[in-house]
């Protein structure tokens, strides 16, 4: 089956991946047909975060790494060089809520996809934007 769907993930999905179930679930029925990017950075983001979550929950943060490397064989990571040409855009588009999560839209744009994220303020970046309970809406007809 060749691949049909692109989707970027935000650094939240990543984190939701190695928390629960659901995300790392859907990644792996949707591999074989759906393609899965997250830029570079939010690898790093969610390996901070995930490491500071389960310290504080008194897991063992290998256990997240583990999780994480497991997900870079999910989600393939975009660089900057990719993304960068569409740096300028995408932080007009984002700059009134959080400027930071520009790459996520940048990545976005490069890519013609949407984005698959928990955080609100990429509504009305002019991407389209799915959220965990309805991202399968997206998914569900490639297989």
């Amino acid at each position: 089956m060749s691949i049909q769907k692109v989707l970027v993930l935000d650094a939240n999905i990543l984190i939701r991946a190695c928390l629960g179930s659901r995300v790392l679930q859907l990644l792996k029925k949707y591999e074989e047909s759906v393609s899965f990017y997250s830029p570079d950075v939010c690898f790093a983001d969610a390996e901070r975060h995930v490491s500071t979550i389960f310290e504080r929950r008194g897991l063992p943060v290998s256990a997240a790494i583990l999780v994480l490397e497991q997900l870079s064989r999910l989600v393939h990571p975009v660089t900057l060089t990719s993304y960068q040409e569409h740096e300028k855009t995408a932080r007009k588009r984002i700059a009134d809520r959080d400027s930071s999560d520009w790459p996520v839209v940048a990545a976005a744009l490069f890519l013609r996809c949407p984005i698959w994220t928990e955080d609100q303020d990429f509504f009305g970046t002019g991407v389209a934007t799915w959220t965990t309970n309805r991202v399968e809406e997206y998914l569900g007809d490639v297989q």
